[in-house]
């Protein structure tokens, strides 16, 4: 079925589902989609334009050196493929300059515009062969922002995508509010006109799905305009877009942005669009490091690229950029793999995969380690010197009595109204104080 543009004359804002004064409905259709996952699935990078939007921006210097991080991580498989720049400041301009000068194959540099004709001599000065492109579809920012019909906006939109064509550059058409868009009325009908209009050229169209407030739902029978496998269906199965030139690009609103982005890869879109540290407008982006790993279980490849990356650039962001990252935050907080509770840490001195979540030290440069607190008890403590101290510590047991002494001293420190964990340092000089024999 030919779906043709609805080009109504007043906005439809789906008030049944997105009524403001209420929480924005999940509607469910009954309709389960079957998952379609692509062959071939990877990540792109915003950390330089949208992960800017949310932070003080970085230095040229900052930047080549996060460029070289997302290149490490990409290896020889160019897992991130991609990475996006603004291109309006000279030190825009130059920062991409000092980018191109290392000459990486992974991430490619790629632009963002605006819809305006004359930013294409900045893409086209720079030496950039593809752009994104701001194309807003839902009807909240086609009526009340752009005030303008679907229409007009859809023809606009053509004629910006038509200009990057004719400069040789492929537009990536970023479909704006896609989750509170009319999917059948202007979103396929749109695709389906872009990609029309570009054949021909030799040059493929790209399509960014813009989840910009994270109303995206992963729910197999989610409905439309908020599921996104029902939407990925819709888009494949009446358009002619491949899956490799659709991205998904969501935000954190919800709380759902790294499964939002997963879904859109197991329902057939090939690119998932993340940041570092999941920096970005508002709540932020899919997290790089999270869609690393989330494609490596995907996919089952481990080889051709470098996760340990992720742990230097964590360092990079928290000693020189002055970023103070939550510590319980995932892969790279500084108590991600650590333990407080004392039977927690009994395990982790039986076996480190009882309570570890893989092997953090071979994948991310972080072995499991425990914090010494009230809740540590003599296993915690155990453990603690297993892992401090290294092959000279490696048969005490926590029934040491070296290590009851330490166990004492601590809980009468918690007694006397301690609330900080106990550190390293003084771990260090307790062992030393009561098991001198382990630093012979």
């Amino acid at each position: 079925m030919k779906h043709e543009l609805e080009n109504i004359s007043e906005p439809n804002l789906l008030r049944d589902v997105f009524s403001y004064d209420r929480i924005p409905a999940a509607r469910f259709d009954g309709k389960m989609i079957a998952p379609a996952v692509p062959e071939d699935i990877w990540i792109t990078d915003t950390t330089f334009r949208d992960g800017q939007q949310s932070r003080p921006p970085y230095s040229v210097e900052q930047v080549v050196e996060i460029f070289k991080y997302l290149n490490r991580i990409s290896g020889s498989c160019g897992l991130i493929r991609q990475t996006e720049f603004f291109l309006y400041s000279e030190t825009d301009r130059e920062a991409v300059r000092a980018c191109q000068e290392l000459g990486f194959q992974f991430p490619e540099i790629t632009a963002w515009i605006r819809a305006v004709k004359k930013d294409f001599e900045l893409v086209k000065n720079m030496g950039i062969k593809e752009t994104g492109i701001l194309t807003s579809c839902s009807d909240y920012h086609i009526f009340l922002k752009l005030k303008k019909n679907r229409r007009q906006a859809l023809d606009e939109y053509k004629e910006i995508a038509s200009a990057a064509i004719e400069n040789g550059i492929v537009p990536r058409c970023h479909l704006e509010d896609v989750t509170r868009a009319d999917i059948y009325g202007f979103v396929i009908p749109m695709i389906n006109e872009l990609v029309e209009m570009s054949q021909g050229s030799g040059i493929k169209v790209k399509i960014r799905l813009c989840d910009t407030m994270g109303y995206g739902l992963p729910y197999a029978c989610a409905s439309l305009p908020r599921g996104i496998p029902a939407m990925l269906d819709a888009i494949l199965k009446n358009t002619d877009i491949k899956s490799e030139q659709l991205e998904w690009h969501g935000h954190n609103d919800f709380h759902k942005v790294l499964v939002n982005a997963v879904t859109a890869w197991l329902y057939g879109c090939s690119a998932a669009n993340g940041t570092f540290l999941g920096f970005g407008e508002r709540t932020g982006n899919p997290p790089i490091e999270g869609l690393v790993f989330e494609w490596m279980g995907l996919t089952g490849i481990h080889d051709g690229i470098d996760p340990t990356a992720i742990t230097d650039a964590a360092e990079y962001f928290t000693k020189v950029i002055g970023y103070n990252i939550p510590p319980n935050y995932p892969f790279v907080g500084s108590d991600f793999n650590t333990t407080r509770a004392g039977i927690h840490a009994d395990g982790l001195t039986k076996n480190e995969e009882i309570y570890n979540i893989f092997d953090t030290e071979r994948w991310l440069k972080r072995p499991a380690k425990v914090a010494i607190t009230d809740k540590s008890g003599l296993a915690g403590i155990a453990y603690w010197l297993h892992s401090n101290l290294g092959e000279t510590a490696s048969e005490i047991r926590k029934d040491n009595p070296g290590i009851m002494t330490v166990k004492k001293w601590i809980d009468e420190e918690y007694k006397n109204g301690r609330i900080s964990s106990i550190s390293d340092e003084e771990m260090l000089a307790k062992a030393r104080q009561y098991m001198p024999n382990l630093f012979k």
